[in-house]
């Protein structure tokens, strides 16, 4: 299923992306999540809790060749919004702005998100601000990187 063109450099995704959707709940993510992941949705509990974990178990698919931890494990997804539509908006970082798969890991989260069943479409916005650093990580990604 092909998206809307990936967009980079925009404002953090908390303001950028929750303005669509005024009256749906901010939430935090799951205890076993990062602690950052701001989760939106304009969804029905039920649909959205069901949803939101189908999302993160796609998300977990996504890895950065370099670095043996899943994207979401590692801090790199900011906010993941979801719209009555089923459409869903990501907004995320990588390690380094630098980074070798800068280009392919959008479509990669893309397409994983849009293979969850009931999704409508997927964007990614790519965002620098604030920028990532180490604190963002799992104790799992801690893990697997030895970083403990």
């Amino acid at each position: 299923m092909e998206g809307k063109p990936i967009e980079t450099e925009k404002p953090p995704a908390a303001v950028a992306m929750a303005a669509p959707m005024p009256d749906a709940p901010r939430v935090a993510a799951p205890a076993e999540a990062i602690a950052d992941a701001v989760f939106v949705s304009a969804l029905p509990a039920d649909e959205d809790e069901r949803l939101r974990a189908e999302i993160v178990a796609a998300l977990k698919t996504v890895y950065d060749p370099e670095i043996p931890a899943d994207i979401y494990e590692l801090g790199l997804i900011y906010e993941v919004a979801i719209d009555a539509e089923r459409n869903v908006a990501i907004a995320m970082t990588l390690t380094a702005p630098g980074c070798p798969v800068a280009g392919e890991m959008p479509k990669w989260v893309e397409n994983a998100v849009n293979a969850v069943p009931g999704i409508n479409n997927t964007t990614v916005t790519m965002t620098f601000h604030p920028p990532w650093d180490m604190s963002r990580m799992s104790d799992e990604a801690r893990l697997a990187l030895n970083m403990f």
